[in-house]
């Protein structure tokens, strides 16, 4: 006889059903695990065994084999602990097989029995509804695998609660749904003096989800700009936040499985790694690209990540994937993220003020701002000048409008773009509808964002003598588009032309 036990395995965020198999036969006694586990996975025989020893239960002197079907599929990860200790037990008629078998477990054991929350969860559970089964997880990443639907999760504390459940000793409720708390609000922009031209640009990015380069001395407020973003942007749709959560379900920080109901705002040192940014490592793992999926990637002192790093950036920026090969190794998750950019005009901050300014002025600022190459400085929507901010500046009250007024503005203008490109994919059901403007391309974007005539003539004549790309047309079509929109107008005016286009510069130096 053979038990059965459905767990899974993760490729990205692709979920492969794993099918444990247990057969006890005479023989020698040993325990054989089979199927291409690697450490973690070959090493759950001994908290198997540990676990069931706890429980007063040993295992019988017989030849064991487990297997992980399919074979071919590499097996990583602790989560295996549970499914091999329930098709144990099945096997040992301890519990029915025919009843575990409509179940995906997954969960690590601990040595006293206990059940230890594991990454992927809320994905597994996606996987296991539709697929008409239930779900048997750790009790601590119950309130995420309930998000998946109507279907049954039994989320135990340890091994003896669940075995007890299938006795009938014992009976496991549905846990709750759990979102994470509201700790505080957003930094609000009415702390900020001065800087009203970063402040406009830091809306227009907003409105429509475009990147967005701040460049200024130290102490201009650039990270303060950057922070407050998160402040106006609209409200997580309710499939953002399954998207975004299964993610940092796979990474395994979602906290005691509270689904997200903020944006996401990554802000990683400079001193990162390219697998830490764009993922990958030995499991290959989401980079901060992904884990800011839906929400905000913001990069402090642009010029300081090293060369390799940045531009492993600008494939994901412009399909919105993440795709890491390895050896052993080939996934995608998903990467829709807004870059914000921070940095200084050179190595001192100080170019613009000859009294401050090094030695080597201006040829500091051009070695420093080579750093970034000009396919990815080419991909961002909006640059903009962030001066110091002087103490005439700072001796004002502070301004009138809070990150609320803007948020209103922004979240009108979002909402135009919702309904007009729903209204164009009802026309063509066989692509999903672009969210904001910054994902428009094509044919799409010629007709929502086609200009007047003298707006047309305006981008032409600019467009040769600043000797923009086609990529670079293209995003000034995008951003003049989403000026349109915060003024609520139909059509894009040479008014918006002219406004795109002062976000755009020659080079990084001018």
């Amino acid at each position: 006889m053979v038990a059965r036990v459905t767990t899974v395995a993760f490729e990205g965020t692709n979920v492969l059903d794993i099918d444990v198999q247990v057969q006890m036969s005479s023989g020698m006694p040993k325990f054989n695990l089979v199927g291409l586990p690697d450490k973690a996975v070959a090493e759950s025989r001994e908290r198997v065994r540990a676990a069931l020893f706890a429980l007063g239960l040993s295992l019988p002197a017989k030849h064991i084999a487990v297997n992980l079907a399919p074979a071919d599929v590499l097996k990583e990860g602790s989560h295996f602990d549970l499914p091999i200790a329930l098709a144990l037990l099945a096997a040992m008629r301890v519990l029915p097989p025919e009843e575990i078998s409509h179940y995906t477990a997954l969960g690590e054991l601990a040595l006293d029995g206990a059940l230890s929350p594991v990454a992927g969860v809320l994905p597994a559970a996606v996987t296991a509804s539709a697929a008409g089964r239930g779900l048997i997880c750790p009790a601590k990443n119950g309130g995420e695998a309930v998000w998946a639907g109507e279907l049954e999760v039994l989320a135990a504390p340890s091994l003896l609660a669940l075995i007890n459940h299938f006795k009938g000793t014992q009976v496991l409720g549905r846990p709750e749904a759990r979102l994470q708390t509201e700790d505080g609000g957003y930094a609000d922009l009415r702390d900020i003096k001065g800087q009203e031209t970063a402040k406009r640009a830091l809306e227009v990015a907003a409105a429509g989800g475009h990147n967005l380069l701040m460049i200024g001395p130290p102490g201009s407020g650039k990270s303060m700009l950057a922070a407050r973003l998160p402040g106006i942007l609209p409200p997580l749709a309710p499939d953002e936040a399954l998207e975004i959560s299964m993610i940092h379900s796979l990474a395994g920080l979602l906290d005691e499985g509270k689904l997200l109901r903020r944006r996401p705002f990554r802000d990683p040192h400079h001193s990162a790694s390219l697998p830490s940014l764009v993922g990958g490592g030995v499991r290959a793992k989401p980079g901060e690209i992904s884990l800011a999926h839906n929400g905000v990637l913001f990069l402090d002192e642009l010029p300081e990540f090293q060369r390799p790093t940045l531009e492993a950036l600008r494939q994901p920026m412009e399909t919105g994937r993440a795709v890491v090969s390895r050896a052993n190794h080939h996934v995608t998750y998903p990467a829709r993220v807004q870059l914000i950019a921070a940095m200084n005009p050179c190595r001192c901050g100080h170019m613009a003020d000859a009294s401050r300014a090094c030695g080597r002025a201006p040829k500091c600022a051009a070695d420093y701002q080579s750093r970034i190459s000009g396919p990815l400085f080419d991909r961002i929507d909006c640059h903009v000048d962030v001066p110091a901010v002087s103490a005439a500046d700072l001796s004002l009250p502070p301004p009138a409008e809070d990150s609320a007024i803007v948020a209103a503005r922004v979240l009108a203008a979002r909402e135009a773009q919702t309904a007009r490109y729903q209204a164009l994919a009802n026309d063509n059901a066989a692509l999903p509808p672009p969210r904001t403007n910054a994902e428009v391309d094509g044919e799409m974007l010629e007709k929502v964002a086609a200009p007047d005539q003298a707006g047309r003539d305006l981008l032409t004549k600019a467009a040769e003598q600043m000797k923009l790309s086609a990529r670079g047309y293209h995003r000034v079509l995008r951003v003049a588009r989403t000026l349109a929109d915060m003024e609520g107008k139909d059509s894009v005016q040479r008014l918006h032309i002219a406004e795109a286009l002062s976000y755009r510069r020659l080079n990084l130096g001018k």
